[in-house]
């Protein structure tokens, strides 16, 4: 191998595949795209992990779900400059640590980003250079009745998420904040746009865990 091209393989090994931002409002589909992600390439990405000031749910696991903290622990690690974003919903703190995304960066993975459009606009102003995904209901209807059909809000918090996901649908039409637009209409549609977009990047992650 001559120096150049191992010059050229260190620094792509540096630089890895980009991470993916996931956007969109509850209900949307988020999660359930997530998880197929990570059952057909579970060695190619990896979930960051948010920050949250709010209590866990029935079956939440600390570290797994959220990393739970304490309101005065977490602005204290903001003030630090820890956090690449951060967001205040429904009088609780969510936010994304630096060390949650470089742990899955230090595995040669993919790092899966789920952030609110709050977040998107200061991940803009990162150098990280993700791809950015939003993942949209078919119509506000549908959206409330996913979330009705989880039986998990108050009709206060519906109604709150319900007018979050008017306002972050709109904000969601700015040309360029997305690389992509892909409205949850059908799982599997959904799915194969989100692979499409993500298949460059799969590519390098799979290359680097055969070297």
């Amino acid at each position: 191998m001559t120096w150049r091209r191992f010059l050229c393989r260190a620094l792509s090994a540096m630089v890895g595949p980009r991470p993916v931002v996931l956007s969109g409002p509850s209900g949307a589909g988020k999660s359930t795209l997530l998880k197929k992600l990570l059952k057909d390439y579970e060695n190619v990405f990896g979930f960051s992990v948010s920050h949250t000031t709010r209590k866990p749910r029935p079956g939440e696991v600390n570290g797994k779900d959220y990393h739970f903290v304490t309101r005065e622990k977490m602005q204290e690690e903001i003030d630090a400059g820890g956090f690449v974003e951060h967001a205040e919903f429904s009088g609780n703190m969510y936010g994304t640590s630096k060390a949650a995304v470089q742990a899955v960066q230090a595995q040669n993975q993919i790092c899966i980003l789920d952030i609110d459009m709050q977040g998107v606009k200061s991940m803009k102003k990162t150098d990280l250079n993700p791809i950015y995904v939003s993942i949209q209901p078919p119509s506000i209807e549908t959206l409330e009745k996913r979330l009705r059909d989880r039986q998990t809000e108050t009709e206060e918090s519906l109604l709150k998420r319900l007018d979050a996901a008017r306002v972050d649908l709109e904000l969601s039409k700015e040309p360029g904040l997305f690389d992509l637009i892909i409205v949850n209409d059908d799982l599997d549609m959904a799915y194969c746009e989100l692979r499409e977009i993500l298949a460059e990047e799969i590519q390098k992650a799979q290359g680097s865990t055969k070297s």
